[in-house]
């Protein structure tokens, strides 16, 4: 059985979060450490993007800016997320793609997603796996409604998976922030109301994102088949970490035009 490094459930700014995915993936691909699962939270709450996103044309910037909600451009590909400080969990999955079995997308989320599944049985809700299409990545949904959603990069063997899973949803405020084209932002919110749940809606009560980062390890550990060992991030990843954050995530260039 595959040994798995298992990271301390930690919060950071959405510019840091990134830049630590990216080191935490670079560091992988090099074969300085092993396969790597970690879970985070976002404060100040933040909108990402997708690598290939123009934030005009996706985000109220304005709104955001006047809020104090950062954007951030990710290195994976999928839409827009809004990342509440008080309503989600997120995970990052970075692991040879060989040690899982498939170098096919596809099957990649599906695994994921088999972890989150069981992850939300321990926590008492049942949920199904919705393959997604061609405008929409695979996401989880419970009675069709969307309660986690990811984004993934496969480069020199390795993949890159991190998404969310929603705790509790403020779908006024989330869109405030985020277009959705042809539809006010009322309107936004009253068609999300019958896309999108979280945890708090299915149960009638909230739960602790500790409570919820243990069923995902829990989740993982069993659909995956391995053994977590508790570690940080080593002193390389920290570095590199801390020069992508100052030299790539924070800065204009990288995530309003996608580039250095």
């Amino acid at each position: 059985m595959d040994t798995w490094r298992l990271l301390s459930f930690e919060t950071n700014n959405a510019f840091m979060n990134m830049a630590i995915d990216e080191a935490v993936l670079t560091a992988r691909i090099s074969g300085q450490i092993p396969n790597t699962l970690r879970f985070y939270r976002w404060q100040p709450s933040a909108v990402s993007i997708g690598k290939n996103q123009n934030p005009e044309s996706e985000v109220y910037l304005d709104a955001c800016k006047r809020i104090g909600v950062d954007v951030v451009r990710r290195i994976s590909g999928g839409g827009t997320v809004y990342h509440d400080y008080e309503g989600e969990v997120t995970y990052g999955l970075i692991a040879k793609t060989e040690t899982l079995g498939t170098s096919d997308i596809t099957v990649v989320y599906a695994k994921v997603y088999e972890a989150i599944k069981d992850a939300l049985r321990l926590l008492g809700i049942t949920a199904d796996f919705s393959t997604g299409d061609a405008k929409n990545c695979p996401n989880m949904t419970v009675g069709g409604k969307k309660i986690s959603g990811s984004s993934q990069i496969i480069t020199r063997g390795v993949v890159l998976q991190h998404g969310t899973l929603l705790q509790s949803v403020d779908l006024p405020k989330m869109f405030q922030l985020l277009k959705l084209k042809n539809a006010s932002c009322t309107q936004a919110a009253d068609i999300a109301q019958r896309k999108i749940t979280s945890i708090q809606n299915e149960l009638g009560h909230a739960v602790l994102p500790e409570t919820v980062a243990n069923a995902l390890a829990q989740g993982f550990k069993a659909m995956l088949k391995v053994q977590f060992d508790p570690g940080e991030l080593t002193s390389t990843e920290v570095g590199l970490a801390n020069k992508l954050y100052k030299e790539k995530y924070v800065t204009e260039k990288w995530n309003f035009e996608g580039k250095l």
